[in-house]
C-alpha cells in the first residue's frame, strides 16, 4: 500500500496510491472502496484535467522509484449500477462517482466504456505494454468486470488537516512516496490564544514581584548612599584631634 501525499493548502484533496506489487493482494472494486473509506476517503474521483495530470504524475514517480514496480491498472471511483440500458448508446452517460461528485470529466480509451458485463473503472498503469489501435493506453480509462483485481486510488477531501505542506502539485522533481501533511492555519491561532490566556494572571504576578524587587533594591541604594558623607565626614574630623594631640 501506499502513503497519503497531500498539494498546496488546506482547501485541496490527498491521495493515496495503493499499488501491490504482489498481485494477490489485489482487490475487486467494492473491496478497493471499501477500503477508501474505512481509511477515511473515498474511491478517486478525478475533476479536471489538472486533477488527471496530477494523478498521472504521482503514478510516474512510482514507476520511477526503481523499486521492481511492474503493471498493473487503478481503480477509480467511476462505475454504473445495474445493467438497464448497458448496451444501448446512453451507456456512457450511466457512470456516476462512488464519493458522489457530479463531475462530468472523462478520460476514456478510444472505444471505452464497452459496457456489458464491465461496469467498474480502472485508469490503465501498463508501461511496458505497446500503444494500441487507438494510440498509447497509460492513464486512459477503461471499464472492466468488477471483480477483477486492480490497485487503487483513494481521494481524502478537505477537512483532516497534517502539519506539514508537500509543495507545488506539479513539482515532479520529489518523489512521492514521503508521508507529506498539510498545516491548518485555522487551528493553530486557537492553540495558541489557549496557551497564552491562562498564563496572563502568572505574568502580572511575575511583573509585580519584579517591580517590587527594583523598589526594594533602589530604596537600600539610596539609603547607603546617604550614609557614605556622614562616615567620611567623621574619618576626615577624627583626624585633625589626632594631629592636635600629637602636638600637645
Amino acid at each position: 500500500a501506499g502513503q497519503k501525499v497531500c498539494y498546496g493548502d488546506f482547501k485541496h484533496s490527498c491521495y493515496k496510491l495503493a499499488y501491490f506489487q504482489d498481485l494477490s493482494r489485489r482487490v475487486g472494486f467494492q473491496e478497493a472502496r471499501q477500503a477508501c473509506e474505512i481509511d477515511g476517503g473515498a474511491l478517486l474521483s478525478l475533476e479536471s484535467e489538472a486533477e488527471q495530470q496530477l494523478i498521472e504524475n504521482m503514478l510516474q514517480n512510482l514507476t520511477k522509484s526503481g523499486s521492481g514496480i511492474s503493471d498493473g491498472d487503478f481503480w477509480i471511483g467511476l462505475w454504473r449500477s445495474g445493467d438497464g440500458l448497458a448496451t444501448s448508446s446512453a451507456c456512457p452517460d450511466l457512470y456516476q462517482w462512488a464519493d458522489g461528485s457530479i463531475s462530468p470529466f472523462r478520460n476514456w480509451y478510444t472505444d471505452e466504456p464497452s459496457c456489458g458485463s464491465e461496469a467498474c473503472v480502472v485508469m490503465y498503469h501498463q508501461p511496458t505494454a505497446n500503444p494500441g489501435l487507438g494510440g498509447p493506453y497509460l492513464y486512459q480509462w477503461n471499464d472492466d468486470r468488477c471483480n477483477m483485481k486492480h490497485n487503487f486510488v483513494c481521494k481524502y477531501r478537505p477537512g483532516i488537516f497534517p502539519t506539514v505542506p508537500a509543495g507545488n502539485p506539479y513539482d515532479t522533481s520529489k518523489p512521492e512516496d514521503q508521508y507529506h501533511v498539510i498545516a491548518t492555519e485555522t487551528g493553530i491561532i486557537p492553540n495558541l490564544i489557549y496557551v497564552i490566556i491562562p498564563t496572563i494572571p502568572l505574568l502580572l504576578l511575575i511583573l509585580v514581584a519584579f517591580g517590587t524587587c527594583c523598589f526594594q533594591m533602589l530604596h537600600k541604594s539610596k539609603g547607603r548612599t546617604k550614609t557614605s558623607p556622614n562616615q567620611s565626614t567623621l574619618w576626615i574630623s577624627k583626624t585633625p584631634r589626632k594631629d592636635s594631640s600629637m602636638e600637645v
